[in-house]
Parts: structure tokens; sequence; C-alpha cells
């Protein structure tokens, strides 16, 4: 038995392949003739991917240098927004620029991007909703407070345009993103208040009832146990 197997393993092709060297030349010789013959194509191939990561490359350390440029040209817009001078905010001084001039120059950087933040709550103080939710829509963030903060502004852009659908919903956004006793309470009453507007009446007191169970601290709890009593009372008839 011993014999048949050694023999069997003698005739084994790959066995064939590492011991004849004729064979093995005959291998190497095809992929050669293979690398010759497709020779473009191999090197088109290689250019293209090289291309391929320089172009990543470039684009990365291009968006961080423009990125940082716009950063340092963003601080003095936000320095007119925390003074109040907003149509220096928006469209800058003639020397500095402002939010409206960052968005358009440094697309798809972090400072545009929280640009469109400060530029969807100026136009919802200045009560031109469409604006306000064009700049919101396109913020997003990770912090623990400003991405609820925009959902928020959101629902009054919506609220007050008269969506009560999209109201509602950004409220509930805002409400469940990174709960904490500090704002969670004031997304809730919103909720509410958007709740019963749209004759969702159960949904408003739960929504009230939230903040007098988690949120007894809040300066919102009082009135929300004051308008849950009054809509429980409602629903009641």
């Amino acid at each position: 038995m011993a014999t048949k197997h050694s023999k069997k393993a003698a005739h084994d092709p790959s066995n064939e392949l590492l011991e004849n060297p004729e064979v093995l030349a005959e291998r190497l010789g095809r992929g050669e003739a293979f690398l010759k013959k497709n020779s473009k194509v191999l090197g088109g191939v290689l250019i293209a991917a090289i291309i391929l990561i320089g172009g990543i490359l470039f684009f990365q350390i291009n968006n961080q240098n423009q990125n940082d440029k716009a950063q340092s040209e963003m601080f003095q817009a936000v320095y007119f927004y925390e003074q109040d001078s907003i149509d220096f905010a928006l469209n800058g001084d003639g020397i500095n620029a402002g939010f409206l001039q960052i968005v358009d120059e440094y697309p798809n950087t972090d400072a545009a991007n929280l640009a469109n933040f400060y530029l969807g709550s100026i136009y919802l103080s200045e009560k031109n909703y469409a604006e306000a939710i064009n700049y919101l829509e396109k913020f997003s963030s990770d912090d623990y407070l400003v991405q609820g903060k925009a959902y928020s502004l959101l629902g009054d852009a919506y609220l007050e345009s008269g969506d009560l659908d999209k109201a509602i919903t950004n409220y509930e956004k805002a409400a469940n993103y990174n709960e904490n006793k500090y704002f969670t309470p004031k997304y809730l009453y919103k909720l509410a208040i958007a709740f019963e507007e749209a004759g969702r009446i159960q949904d408003a007191i739960e929504a009230y009832g939230e903040i007098e169970d988690n949120y007894y601290e809040s300066y919102e709890y009082s009135f929300a146990r004051k308008h849950k009593a009054r809509l429980e009372g409602l629903a009641a008839k």
C-alpha cells in the first residue's frame, strides 16, 4: 500500500512543476509572454491607480488647507454674530468674509458646515423660514449639544412655516439626541406644543408627562404640569 501511495505522489502535477526545470521554465515563459503582450494594459492600470491615489491625497491635503483658511476667516464673522451685527456676519465688512462668502468659497469644509448653522439661526431670527430651513438642513455635527439645537431650530422654522409634520419630526430628533437635563425638557416642551397644534392631544400629554416625570428640576416643569392637566381635562370631556 505504501508503494502505490509513493507512485501516485511521484506523478502529482504539482511535484512535477516543483521538480522539473523544463516545466517550470515553460510556466515562467507563459507569464513573461503575458506581460509582454499586455504591457500597455497593465501599464495603464498602474498609471490610473497612481493618479487615483494622488488625487485622493491632493483632495485631502487641499481640503485641510481650505478648512484652515476658512476657519481663520470665519473668526470675524462669528464675532459679528455675537455682537448682533447681523449684516456684517452675513456679508462681511469689506475686509473680512461673512458666513455667506465662507459657504460659497469653501464648500465641503468644517467651517462651511458650521457657517450653515449660523446662517440658519440668523434667517430664523429674521423670520426668513425658507432660508433658515435651507441652511439648517445642510448642517450636521457630532457635537453633544449643537446638533440637538440645530434640530430644534429646524423644528421652529417648520412650525412657523406651517409644516407641523416636519416640525414634530425635528423636535423628536432634538429631544432624543443625547438626552440631558439642560436642553431635553425644552425640546419636549416644543414637541408637546407642536403635537397640540396638530390635534394629537394624547401625544402632547405624553410629552408633557415626560417632562413631569423626568425633569422636575427644569424651568419647563411647572408649565408642563399645568398644560398636561389642561389637556387631560379636555380629553376627558
